[in-house]
């Protein structure tokens, strides 16, 4: 039989990430590759009680069909979330997807046509990548440095790019480079989208992780012309599994990202969503954040100290303030695929850098997740990589001596 897929079934693939993680799951690997948090930091007794209490209280309507927009209760401990980090908005503008990822695919079925250019920092993160180019998108790179896009290069790129849709960031503690966007950057990045009249899509799941450094304003903190659709989760704060993200924008984008989450899936979790909201009202979820920061900043220092120790010293580095990942950056004329491949012998795993450049411009960095490994296992791991790294170096004469 033939299968006649349709024409956008062509661009869609697997994730190299997912897949680098089906290799990984031995358990004599240790495995630096996934985004995954820490699953002790999980409040699973508190869950379990709140649960109880969902069900004993409101059980019925936890179980039943629910609204598009998601539980009121719940967007509106959203909106406080929301101002507490400069961003007030009301019930009417957040809408409750499936995870921040449907946020980002429903962001392509609202916006982008085929051939529309998107903007984006090089490299970007995967799935957005992955999603975006499902609906035909053009990508456009612009580069990065510690402080995040830079943006004398972003305003060259929409001078070149007059059709340009939108711009996608992740401003805080990237994916994959860890890197954050600095203030005044931040502020420019807005200055530019009302000049030249694009729209921002800012994808935050990770700024509630800052173990060090100064609170940075979101971008949307900055938007007077209501032209920043802003994205986050609960997966990195709280759990994944429940798969709760948010879009907070102007109300008439809200209702169309309604009118396709209807076309999607009607509706998130009804139960996710009302064991999220009650443990929030129950529990203090700063307190619970604390410690994920507490536990977080001691795993990324370890690992930066054994980066600093046993990786050979030409090669470079991130420094995150927050997050989840390291993203180191091999000597030009190095293979991160097969750095991966020796590595994997060695019963450690990392992820190659080049699947996070929309165009396939590099292939001479590496991710690595500090996040879900414990501290000793992190030091033995990143002295298994440095092995590998040295091994490698010292076959090629010319990349130590260039």
């Amino acid at each position: 039989m033939e299968y006649r897929f349709a024409a956008r079934a062509g661009s869609v693939k697997s994730s190299e990430t997912r897949e680098i993680l089906k290799v990984t799951e031995r358990p004599e690997i240790i495995s630096f590759a996934g985004g995954l948090p820490a699953p002790e930091l999980f409040p699973i007794e508190a869950l379990r009680d709140v649960c109880n209490v969902v069900l004993n209280e409101e059980g019925a309507a936890a179980l039943q069909y629910s609204t598009t927009e998601g539980y009121r209760p719940l967007r509106e401990a959203i909106c406080q979330r929301m101002k507490a980090v400069g961003i007030n908005t009301m019930s009417e503008n957040v809408l409750i997807t499936s995870g921040s990822q449907q946020a980002i695919d429903l962001t392509g079925r609202l916006l982008i046509d085929a051939g529309d250019t998107i903007i984006c920092e090089s490299p970007t993160y995967l799935a957005a990548i992955n999603a975006f180019k499902s609906y035909d998108a053009n990508f456009v790179e612009v580069v990065m440095d510690d402080d995040g896009m830079v943006m004398e290069e972003l305003e060259k790129k929409l001078q070149a790019h007059p059709n340009t849709k939108l711009i996608y960031t992740i401003p805080d503690f990237q994916n994959p480079t860890g890197r954050t966007l600095k203030l005044e950057r931040r502020k420019r990045m807005i200055e530019l989208a009302n000049q030249y009249d694009v729209l921002i899509l800012e994808d935050n799941p990770y700024g509630a992780v800052r173990f060090a450094g100064e609170e940075l304003p979101p971008v949307k903190h900055f938007d007077i012309e209501g032209r920043v659709i802003y994205l986050s989760t609960f997966s990195k704060i709280f759990t994944p599994g429940l798969r709760l993200g948010w879009i907070v924008a102007e109300k008439a984008f809200i209702d169309k990202y309604v009118a396709f989450k209807q076309i999607a899936d009607l509706h998130t979790d009804s139960f996710a969503q009302r064991i999220t909201a009650k443990y929030l009202e129950l529990y203090d979820i700063e307190a619970h954040i604390d410690k994920i920061k507490t536990v977080y900043k001691e795993r990324c220092t370890t690992m930066l100290a054994c980066i600093e120790e046993f990786f050979p010293k030409k090669l470079s580095y991130s420094k995150p303030e927050g997050g989840l990942f390291i993203w180191v950056e091999l000597l030009e004329d190095m293979d991160a695929s097969h750095i991966f491949t020796e590595c994997l012998k060695n019963n450690v795993a990392c992820v190659t850098g080049a699947p996070f450049f929309p165009n396939g411009t590099r292939n001479n960095a590496l991710r690595l997740n500090f996040s879900n490994m414990s501290k000793e296992t992190i030091r033995v791991g990143i002295q298994r990589m440095g092995e590998v790294l040295h091994r490698e170096l010292e076959k090629e004469p010319a990349l130590i001596n260039g």
